[in-house]
């Protein structure tokens, strides 16, 4: 080896330090002083205070709820609050007023603006469980989505169970199928839930007014009724019988069909004819039920036979009105009811229930209008002499027509299950709805739509004064008030055109009978907010009304 070969370096840090040319670029330069520190560097955060920095770092906040105040927060920097010109309204409820007003009041307020409960005494000596009220209050709530009881309606009645037994922070929530309500005892306690689902509907308004006053005597404070006494009453509610036989409801639908027949323009022979076939209808529909088929079909099966025996007259050269016959079997299948609830919640605000209500109303007129137009076509198609420019002679016979709608509205009744001591009441009230609409459309001349729109708001005003007065229910002393009123003439007329494949003037009928329908709907329910108005109701004085989007 030579001389150079052995004064070379070894290694890498020899050959840098031996060749001066050689350095790394994180070498610090000749001549430049830094202390050096022995082992790794120190890693810090990006968000750490730099060396250097004069002043104490400050402490790190304690980890807190999110209801707590701010550490900046003072009075003294706190803004100033708005107060309108006008000052704040101070809430007040009518303690003497009924429930269904008071709750309904305190539910269309802001949820910041709802009086405090005051405290209530109750027999249980720790208090009731809140599992349970919220399940006693969604049993409550199902029987009366289940009778046919409008959304803010039931809504009402969940909330007045819920403050009877002291949950104040209860939020109840109704739509077609669902029940729902929650409860939270504090702001910063989690909250509790529990719902419910509706998955049977029957018409019985007897059992709905045993609810109504078990609700009464709910928030009366000096009932004093235990959960278990509510639960008690609500099983006896359920294991009930209906108040009328089957039988007697059909029956019922006869002389509903029978008297609907001679309110435009039938006589004796067309009475028994449409009582006949309304009745046959009925048996077949009940035989549907019993197989399980759903309503659709029970409706469709029940339209043939008043649509049939009226084809059979016209066949038979019988010098009757057939068309009166099939008119009087229809006002026994139209779905009043679900429409005027449906109408009614979308008036009310509850979208949702009133779009599901008005598509259960649009299938069960879907099934009348196929089973009629079946009936209607094969009658046509054998030679049925069916004229849909007939004109029924309905204002010649005032009395007998009155007479026929008071018959109307009290078998009406006797079918939605109603108590004994209101069918006479509603009979009333459907002789009356007639007798005004009467007046108007044919003695003053006004249209068909107007003057169902006014007698149907005072059938909508004397039924909420009635419901008043007893502590009930409205939709008892409404409903089948409403009957004679229903628009059967319009859709025989608008079905037959259809089937004499004259669309266009089927169309029109049909719209008719549209229009006819959502006048009833509304006026009930703009007869009952009248009544509201003109009676006195604990409010923050006038109700607010939602403000528009303008399109956004």
């Amino acid at each position: 080896m030579s001389e150079a070969e052995d004064r070379k370096p070894r290694s890498d840090e020899a050959r840098a330090a031996y060749d001066p040319e050689i350095t790394s670029e994180f070498a610090i330069p000749e001549g430049l002083a830094v202390a050096r520190t022995s082992g790794e560097s120190e890693t810090t955060s990006e968000f750490s205070v730099p060396r250097g920095l004069e002043g104490a770092q400050p402490e790190a906040e304690p980890e807190g709820s999110a209801f707590n105040m701010p550490p900046t927060y003072s009075v003294k920097d706190a803004p100033s609050a708005f107060t309108p010109a006008a000052g704040v309204p101070m809430i007040t409820l009518i303690t003497d007023a009924p429930w269904q007003d008071r709750m309904r009041t305190m539910l269309r307020m802001p949820v910041a603006e709802r009086p405090a409960l005051e405290p209530v005494v109750r027999a249980e000596d720790e208090g009731p469980a809140v599992p349970r009220v919220l399940d006693l209050t969604l049993r409550i709530g199902e029987l009366l989505l289940a009778g046919g009881e409008g959304a803010e309606d039931v809504e009402a009645a969940m909330f007045a169970v819920c403050r009877s037994y002291g949950l104040d922070r209860c939020e109840p929530t109704v739509t077609f199928t669902l029940l729902s309500i929650t409860h939270q005892p504090s702001l910063v306690e989690d909250p509790v839930t529990a719902s419910r689902t509706v998955r049977r509907r029957g018409t019985d308004y007897t059992r709905l007014a045993a609810v109504f006053r078990l609700v009464d005597d709910l928030t009366d404070a000096e009932a004093h009724v235990s959960l278990e006494e509510a639960y008690g009453r609500l099983a006896e509610m359920r294991r009930n019988r209906h108040p009328y036989p089957g039988w007697a409801l059909t029956l019922a639908g006869g002389l509903l069909a029978g008297a609907a027949s001679v309110l435009v323009g039938g006589d004796v022979i067309v009475f028994i004819a449409a009582a006949l076939g309304a009745m046959l209808g009925d048996r077949l529909a009940w035989l549907c039920a019993g197989r399980g088929l759903p309503e659709f079909y029970q409706f469709t099966v029940a339209a043939m036979p008043p649509a049939a025996i009226g084809v059979a007259f016209s066949l038979a050269h019988v010098d009757v009105k057939a068309s009166a016959v099939i008119t009087g079997g229809l006002f026994a299948l139209l779905p009043g009811r679900a429409l005027v609830a449906g109408v009614q919640d979308g008036l009310t605000g509850f979208y949702i229930t009133a779009a599901a209500r008005l598509l259960e109303v649009m299938y069960f007129f879907v099934g009348i209008v196929i089973g009629v137009l079946t009936i209607l076509y094969f009658g046509v198609q054998i030679g049925g002499q069916l004229n849909p420019d007939a004109a029924l002679n309905i204002s010649s016979r005032p009395v007998v027509q009155i007479l026929a709608s008071m018959v109307l509205s009290l078998t009406f009744a006797v079918l939605l299950q109603q108590e004994r001591s209101t069918v006479l009441w509603v009979t009333l009230n459907g002789g009356v709805a007639w007798s005004v609409y009467g007046a108007l459309h044919y003695t003053a001349g006004i249209s068909p739509v107007a003057s169902t729109a006014v007698a149907a708001g005072l059938v909508g005003l004397f039924g909420q004064l009635l419901s008043r007065y007893q502590f009930a229910s409205a939709l008892p002393f409404t409903t089948a008030a409403i009957g004679p009123l229903l628009p059967g003439s319009a859709t025989y007329f608008g079905l037959l055109s259809i089937a004499q494949s004259e669309v266009d003037k089927g169309l029109v009928s049909l719209a008719k009978a549209v229009s006819l329908a959502m006048a009833i709907a509304i006026g009930v329910n703009l007869g009952a907010e009248i009544s509201r108005l003109t009676l006195r109701i604990g409010s923050a004085g006038k109700r607010r009304a939602a403000k528009r989007t303008r399109g956004f």
